[in-house]
């Protein structure tokens, strides 16, 4: 049998690595390598593209693009730089591609992957958050595969009877509750970064640990789930989960509710994808529910964690407002990755720029190109910094 033709577009994050390293332990042969892309971490790219030999690989900093060709000099790895190569990076034919590029940035490469159309597994949810409409349409369009790999919506696919969808009444997504799960409104006033990265079950980048602590990262979870399982958001349930060990539930009309359960780890889902419709061996801590002893949850805070709100609202106004939520999502954890403002300034600023954009009458209530999500993006951006630049500095 031949080698299945795989490529990873964020190869250095967490589940670009988690990927890789479920590669790596597959048998020989049975897997290559055709692209890989990271935005800055030079010489990680260098290290996978040595180990794994791919056709291509592609740096969106194009400032450090003589120290990547430096380090892969007579390797005989083509490079790429910038974000053009990235997006040229999802075009590579392959017959498996993961997107795993965090953020509105992985929408262009993760769009030419789509229009292969074979197999992608995807981890971005922000394409079909911006532009859910127009992204599933085209995964029609191309006959494409779509495999999530976010551990709740590859819990929901496992469980989800398609052929029953008459007889699905609801789907839970599961939170962590991440850091701040106990915390009052006052204490995470004055949350810290370092308070806000220490996530206590998950490891992942720190953008989406942010997310996690602010549970902006669960409200684009609802969003994505409703375009993927064609639902409405009132049928997209949020329970928070410390445990972080049942990542899905899918509720029947006959009382029946079917979970899926797991140790918190991304291999998990990550292979589940990658072997689709089969199953594959992961080095996964097996579940040991006697020693579990209990799994307990509780329904999320809407008042501590607002950003559960501003995704439901957003999924009711439709058109752009899930792109502006987005985009000044990013810029808000960007500027309190910096120390530029504080914790609670995050929701705040999403709510303040939905609301600007409202007022201006930027938010159209239809994308009928993905030109016009590339453009909303880019002015919810400059709404963002803008306000931003308004708050004082913290101290």
């Amino acid at each position: 049998m031949s080698a299945r033709r795989l490529s990873v577009l964020g190869a250095t994050g967490s589940v670009g690595a988690a990927t890789l390293d479920l590669v790596e332990r597959a048998e020989p042969g049975r897997y290559e390598i055709v692209a890989l892309t990271a935005n800055a971490n030079v010489k990680e790219l260098a290290r996978l593209a040595l180990k794994f030999r791919p056709e291509f690989v592609a740096l969106a900093d194009a400032s450090k693009g003589d120290e990547l060709k430096s380090a892969l000099a007579g390797s005989g790895v083509e490079v790429g730089l910038g974000d053009a190569a990235v997006a040229e990076a999802g075009a590579r034919p392959a017959d498996w591609i993961m997107a795993a590029i965090v953020g509105a940035a992985g929408l262009a490469p993760t769009l030419n992957a789509l229009r292969q159309g074979s197999a992608l597994a995807f981890a971005n949810k922000e394409c079909l958050v911006c532009a859910g409409a127009l992204f599933m349409e085209e995964a029609r369009r191309c006959e494409t595969a779509l495999l999530p790999v976010d551990s709740e919506h590859n819990a929901i696919f496992q469980v989800f009877d398609d052929d029953q969808r008459d007889r699905i009444q609801a789907i839970t997504l599961t939170a962590s509750g991440g850091p701040f799960r106990s915390w009052s409104l006052e204490q995470m006033r004055r949350a810290t970064r370092q308070d806000a990265l220490a996530h206590p079950t998950w490891d992942m980048g720190a953008k989406i640990t942010i997310d996690s602590a602010t549970m902006m990262n669960k409200g684009l979870e609802v969003i994505e789930a409703c375009w993927l399982f064609d639902l409405p958001h009132k049928q997209v349930d949020v329970v928070v989960h410390p445990q972080s060990i049942v990542h899905g539930l899918v509720h029947y009309s006959d009382g029946s509710v079917l979970a899926q359960l797991g140790s918190p780890d991304m291999r998990t889902p990550i292979a589940h994808a990658l072997a689709y419709p089969n199953r594959l061996d992961a080095p996964v801590e097996p579940l040991d529910l006697a020693k579990l002893a209990r799994l307990d949850f509780e329904n999320p805070s809407e008042e501590r964690f607002p950003a559960l709100r501003l995704a439901r609202q957003v999924i009711e106004a439709g058109g752009a407002a899930p792109a502006v939520l987005n985009a000044a999502n990013e810029i808000a954890v960007e500027a309190f990755l910096a120390d530029r403002i504080g914790y609670l300034d995050i929701a705040g600023c999403v709510e303040d720029v939905l609301s600007k954009a409202v007022a201006d009458d930027e938010i159209p209530s239809k994308l009928t190109a993905f030109d016009d999500v590339y453009r909303i993006d880019a002015r919810a951006r400059i709404l963002a910094r803008d306000l931003i630049a308004a708050i004082p500095a913290q101290v």
